[in-house]
């Protein structure tokens, strides 16, 4: 009999959190009374987090671990974890205990209730810098202007999918992935439940700034098209300035008036080279994403799975 549901848990040199996320999901789940699984996902940790979840697996007929052979990323450890997950319906969260275990009831509720995807709202975020405050709601809203797609404000990968969201992201071929942006685009009824996120007690973050800023230009490059827009507009209106400029200068020349022509050359030439680097640079972005997609080359490698071969209890 398969697990009703899954909780799958990317995992990134996390020894210092495993044990307590391991007894705090359990607690959850069997307080629950549902079946289910715990599926982590190991992103090429280079502690001992592999050895913990391996002994877990070898303890604990629910926990499921996977293994890859090289750190692919937060977000491939996400779709791994889906991709392996055998439960009706699947969580997925964060293993720094920021995502707390004990929203998953009231995740299970909802959906209950009648709702495809039930995602966590962060309507506080304790101990974080005023910066990483700010700049996450910028985002956010940003990302919001920017596409097409209904991402909900100051949300994470925190979430619950049914079935037929789990059966729909599997389909999904994208290399360049941002969770929540891709269940936004599903559709299905989806809703919202608000939490105050904890302060992480243990471990440093694993989201450097670099890391936050690849995973914001994936939301934006694979959800709006506005960037190439936008150095279409940004291209006609230097070459509109340009162009006014110079008929300026020389009819300023003209009329006796003293402007170097080749000032007014110089500075025609460089507006309009800058721009053009910068719509190549854009371009460049989106060519080589296509270019990275139609290589083909699969999303991640398992190096070794433990567990969940034994019915969930």
């Amino acid at each position: 009999m398969m697990p009703t549901v899954s909780v799958v848990v990317p995992i990134f040199n996390e020894e210092d959190n495993l044990e307590e996320l391991y007894r705090r999901v359990t607690e959850v789940m069997v307080g629950t009374g549902e079946s289910y699984e715990l599926v982590l996902v190991d992103d090429g940790s280079k502690d001992r987090s592999w050895d913990l979840i391996a002994r877990f697996a070898d303890e604990d007929l629910r926990v499921h671990g996977v293994l890859f052979s090289r750190n692919f990323g937060h977000q491939m450890a996400f779709t791994a974890g889906l991709d392996h997950a055998r439960g009706e319906a699947v969580v997925i969260m964060d293993g720094d205990l920021q995502d707390p275990p004990e929203l998953i009831p009231t995740f299970l509720e909802r959906w209950r209730e009648g709702y495809e995807v039930v995602y966590g709202v962060r309507a506080a975020r304790t101990g974080e810098t005023r910066f990483k405050r700010w700049t996450a709601g910028a985002f956010y809203r940003v990302l919001h202007a920017l596409t097409s797609v209904p991402i909900p404000l100051d949300t994470g990968d925190f979430r619950l999918m049914g079935p037929k969201a789990v059966v729909a992201f599997r389909r999904l071929p994208e290399r360049h992935r941002f969770t929540r942006g891709m269940v936004s685009w599903l559709g299905f009824p989806q809703t919202g439940v608000s939490f105050e996120r904890p302060v992480r007690k243990r471990g440093e973050t694993k989201y450097t700034l670099r890391a936050m800023l690849r995973l914001a230009s994936n939301g934006i490059y694979s959800f709006s098209l506005l960037p190439l827009q936008f150095i279409t507009w940004l291209g006609g209106a230097t070459a509109l300035a340009a162009g006014s400029g110079l008929v300026a200068g020389v009819v300023w020349r003209l009329c006796g008036g003293v402007v170097p022509l080749t000032w007014l050359l110089l500075a025609a030439a460089l507006g309009l080279g800058g721009l053009n680097l910068l719509g190549l640079g854009v371009l460049g972005i989106y060519l080589g994403r296509v270019h990275e997609q139609v290589q083909g080359r699969p999303l991640y490698i398992v190096q070794e799975t433990v567990g969940g071969a034994a019915e969930a209890r």
